[in-house]
């Protein structure tokens, strides 16, 4: 039985005929600041990279229509994070595992290893993608969305057969997939779900695909494809860690209630969220965003290569974070062949 709001966390749309407006206030830079946690006793470069400086947005008053405005919050700063005891990696179970489904509109062997090297580079752990599923092969529960005519799949059934096939040596499973999908018969749709103890999640790629609501796809479509998949992919494999929706700062793991929404988040984690994932998997930061520098200039993320580079010059000193990117190799994780399911 899961109980949606303690369990499973996702990125949603809700269709209902009347929707509660909730009275969020962002917090103030006092308790952004709080929400990090003392860092009294930490390195400097941790102290740093802790530190939000002019880097991070704070979260905006939300839209009408948005996460915020419809969806109650309970903030999570980071000593609460840790106080709720969340799954961490291990000597045994230390991967993160990709699991397409159904088919894709280009070969997944393109796009999928792409995704599995960003997990690679933000999480700092081995990334292995399993082979894809066909749909026919599965007993998953399906429906017609009555507003788009198109097939939906339901979550719940994609998770408990994400469950009853998660690797031993497994941190966590994400199934990525063109279907639509839905949570509840009462839920328009969902863009992706996790579950914060279950160590499962699936997302998919369907609303973020212009020829989903029956756009021409633009010369761009696969670079625009690709940035929403990655910030979906990192939001839901956050929540697999505990994370709770941020509240603090404009952070790709906010809330999101429609596609404008979620366009308008970054792909960066905020220093809260940041501290949260250190803690669980003690990655070298500056190695991580230079994993993140090496990504984004590869697939032409421009504007995100140039934030993380001046985050390092933040974080080490201009002179330093330029010696850091000009002599580090690639930490990106090279990726294994694929295993089958």
């Amino acid at each position: 039985m899961y109980h949606m709001k303690r369990i499973l966390i996702g990125i949603v749309a809700v269709a209902c005929s009347v929707s509660l407006a909730v009275d969020f206030k962002p917090p103030s830079p006092q308790e952004r600041i709080k929400a990090v946690g003392s860092t009294e006793s930490l390195p400097p470069i941790l102290k740093k990279a802790f530190e939000p400086a002019d880097d991070f947005d704070p979260i905006p008053v939300p839209k009408p229509g948005d996460w915020l405005a419809v969806h109650p919050e309970t903030a999570q700063p980071f000593d609460r994070f840790v106080k709720s005891g969340p799954n961490r990696p291990d000597k045994k179970r230390n991967k993160i595992y990709l699991q397409p489904l159904g088919s894709f509109p280009q070969d997944p062997n393109h796009f999928v290893p792409l995704l599995q090297d960003y997990a690679a580079a933000y999480f700092g752990m081995e990334v292995r993608r399993l082979k894809a599923l066909a749909l026919e092969d599965k007993k998953l529960t399906t429906r017609i969305n009555s507003y788009t005519g198109k097939r939906q799949i339901l979550t719940r059934d994609v998770l408990d057969l994400l469950k009853d096939n998660l690797p031993a040596d497994a941190f966590c499973i994400l199934a990525i997939t063109m279907e639509d999908l839905y949570p509840q018969p009462s839920w328009n749709f969902v863009f992706g779900q996790a579950s914060l103890r279950r160590r499962v999640g699936v997302y998919s790629f369907a609303r973020y695909d212009p020829a989903f609501y029956g756009h021409p796809r633009g010369g761009d479509y696969e670079k625009i494809l690709l940035r929403r998949s990655c910030k979906v992919l990192v939001h839901e494999t956050a929540h697999m860690f505990g994370l709770t929706h941020c509240v603090f700062f404009n952070c790709v793991v906010n809330g999101s209630n429609h596609l404008a929404e979620s366009d308008r988040r970054p792909l960066h984690v905020c220093p809260v969220c940041l501290r949260k994932l250190h803690h669980s998997t003690g990655f070298d930061v500056t190695t991580r965003y230079r994993g993140l520098y090496d990504f984004y200039r590869k697939v032409g993320f421009d504007d995100d290569a140039r934030w993380v580079k001046e985050r390092l010059e933040f974080i080490l000193g201009p002179d330093a974070a330029k010696q850091f990117i000009q002599r580090q190799s690639s930490h990106l994780w090279t990726p294994k062949p694929e295993k089958s399911s």
